[in-house]
């Protein structure tokens, strides 16, 4: 039976893989979240791409809905709660649409009951299976895992909340980022909420120390964002090389008490050069004693509150372990330490460092020497 044209086309033209999730993060409202998402939507559909509107909420402000009328918007659905009527984004409506990008505000908004799904968020998945690229925005408090810490910043309790396995399938992930003192400013002009609100609000969530902290927040989560694909981009293309753009020190650690020491000389020299800190543990199956464990536990706790990052593993050689996790960590400095030494001892010691050396991709070594007590 002769093809079609329709499906000679279908095999010519490549197939798009997977759609695609692009987040602009925010750390507080009025950051320029939703502005950015707009303005990206007109540009793409400037271009020729077939790009709706989901869902845009404007909050009364006049420049978000200017934007917004540049695009196509799909109608809400209406629903009916206890007698009052709500505008909810239509996705079976998008997905009759088919568009190639649709623009979803408020990612971690809760729908209302009677919705398909519970949770916006729930909502981009579906539309994401269905091959549709997504543009979202969310405030970096709604991630689950940061309810706790948003809470002892802020004194807030975060009811909306988006799970940290949805955060690992955005594809790119953008900072939607102001100056807390310019954030400030647009709230003192009304540009936020009305003026009858900016006051109360400058004087709560919008308080100096309070964006400051959640604007490192925000920034964290983009840096771990952009580690990720520089990973990823290393593991596709093969490259052994070390890419690491910011100094990465690691330490190795074991139970002996001398360790604590250890970490805290590495804190000091991460601190100095304001670089990232591991501490690695190797377990070779030399530490089950009850009171070996007991001071390993300590020793990993006192690293997490000097704020290392854990990497734990298991092997016969040790060498080799650490030089594998130092490329697949991108780590650009590594802190030893031993007692003082000699005889075999030291031999031995200097022989596991050579062979660390042999195996690991560039890296500089320091060797940091103490005697025991």
């Amino acid at each position: 039976m002769a093809k079609t044209p329709e499906q000679w086309l279908e095999e010519i033209v490549p197939q798009k893989k997977q759609a695609i999730f692009k987040l602009f993060l925010g750390y507080a409202p009025g950051v320029g979240k939703t502005f950015n998402m707009l303005s990206e939507g007109i540009r793409r559909h400037s271009r020729g791409e077939d790009v709706v509107i989901g869902v845009v909420e404007t909050h009364g402000r006049a420049g978000i809905a200017d934007l917004a009328s540049k695009l196509e918007t799909v109608p809400r659905r209406q629903v009916d709660y206890k007698g009052t009527t709500f505008d909810e984004m239509d996705l079976d409506a998008i997905l009759a649409r088919k568009p190639q990008i649709v623009l979803v505000d408020e990612l971690a908004h809760t729908n209302i009951e009677g919705s398909k799904h519970p949770k916006r968020y729930q909502d981009v998945m579906d539309l994401l299976d269905a091959n549709i690229d997504v543009l979202s925005t969310m405030n970096v408090q709604h991630i689950e895992s940061l309810m706790p810490t948003v809470m002892n910043i802020t004194g807030i309790q975060v009811r909306e909340t988006v799970p940290d396995w949805v955060m690992q399938r955005v594809n790119e992930i953008v900072l939607a980022d102001l100056t807390p003192e310019a954030l400030q400013t647009r709230m003192r002009r009304g540009d936020i909420y009305p003026m009858e609100r900016a006051e109360r609000a400058l004087g709560n969530f919008f308080k100096p120390a309070n964006l400051i902290a959640l604007r490192e927040l925000a920034l964290q989560q983009v840096t771990t964002a952009v580690d990720r694909s520089l990973e990823s981009h290393l593991e596709k293309e093969g490259l052994g090389k070390n890419l690491a753009l910011r100094e990465r020190i690691a330490v190795c650690v074991s139970s002996s008490p001398a360790a604590q020491y250890l970490v805290a000389r590495a804190a000091r020299m991460a601190h100095r050069i304001d670089a990232e800190l591991f501490v690695i543990y190797i377990d070779i199956g030399v530490d089950a004693a009850p009171e070996d464990q007991r001071t390993l536990a300590q020793n990993l706790r006192f690293a997490e509150n000097l704020g290392a990052k854990l990497v734990r593993s298991q092997g016969k050689n040790v060498a080799e372990v650490v030089a594998q996790i130092v490329r697949e960590k991108h780590i650009t400095q590594v802190v030893f330490g031993r007692s003082a030494q000699s005889g075999w001892r030291r031999y031995f010691y200097l022989s596991a460092i050579h062979k660390f050396l042999r195996d690991a991709p560039p890296v500089d070594v320091h060797i940091v020497t103490q005697e025991m007590k």
